[in-house]
């Protein structure tokens, strides 16, 4: 072997375990980046509930005007509103927002740029 095929073949190597070690990498961050988009939508889904409830608790006789009530239930609201600004992230696992290639080339104007 000369020198040359020595060298090339060193770089071959380099390359291919660089590549691999980008792909494992890329894919690790895929999945923590869906893991954290599930627990988003969670949260999300767990606010709206808890701000229904204090919603419900509020229009009660009962509790009707009480203004502690009503700091809390506007606190949910305005935490819930700004949690929409992650909508991005957590609407990554929603099933209905994937769309597949084939969907794609059905309906070209189904993408969103």
């Amino acid at each position: 072997m000369t020198r040359l095929e020595i060298v090339l073949g060193a770089i071959l190597l380099i390359s291919i375990v660089l590549n691999v070690g980008v792909f494992v990498y890329a894919r690790a961050a895929i999945v923590r980046l869906l893991s954290v988009s599930e627990e988003l939508g969670d949260l999300k889904q767990m606010i709206e509930s808890f701000a229904s409830h204090i919603q419900s608790v509020y229009e009660l006789d009962t509790f009707y005007g009480d203004e502690t009530l009503h700091g809390l239930l506007n606190h949910a609201i305005s935490f819930n509103e700004q949690l929409d600004t992650f909508e991005y992230i957590y609407s990554l696992t929603e099933e209905g927002n994937i769309i597949t290639d084939d969907a794609k080339e059905k309906d070209p104007d189904s993408q969103k740029t």
